[in-house]
């Protein structure tokens, strides 16, 4: 299976990292690390590419890591479409003191734009 994770430096998209290298390690799956634009991020994207690739290595995993510019959303959907990913995988869904889940801006662009499969990890 090909996965593409979108990762922008946000502690939930730290927990699907960790997630989906290790199913990726243990099914033998294709993993691509897509590096997106946060500017609510104060991590770089230098520092999480670093973060990224230890990661990885604690699962010993090879994946291509790439830096994605503009719109994160709209280059997900556009990456997973246009090259044959089986999966999107993005961190989020929080719940509301309600109960119900929220998600956030790029996580809900996705989930109502993507023609492919699309994972939230909470």
């Amino acid at each position: 299976m090909r996965l593409l994770l979108g990762i922008g430096g946000s502690d939930d998209s730290w927990r699907a990292l960790s997630r989906t290298a290790a199913r990726a390690a243990e099914a033998g799956d294709s993993l691509t690390v897509a590096i997106l634009d946060n500017p609510d991020s104060e991590t770089t994207p230098e520092e999480i590419e670093e973060k990224v690739e230890q990661r990885l290595s604690e699962h010993d995993l090879a994946a291509d890591v790439r830096h994605v510019e503009g719109d994160p959303g709209a280059m997900l959907v556009e990456i997973a479409d246009g090259e044959g990913y089986d999966q999107i995988v993005l961190g989020g869904g929080e719940r509301s003191p309600m109960g119900k889940i929220r998600v956030g801006q790029v996580a809900e662009f996705v989930v109502l734009n993507a023609e492919t499969s699309v994972t939230l990890v909470r």
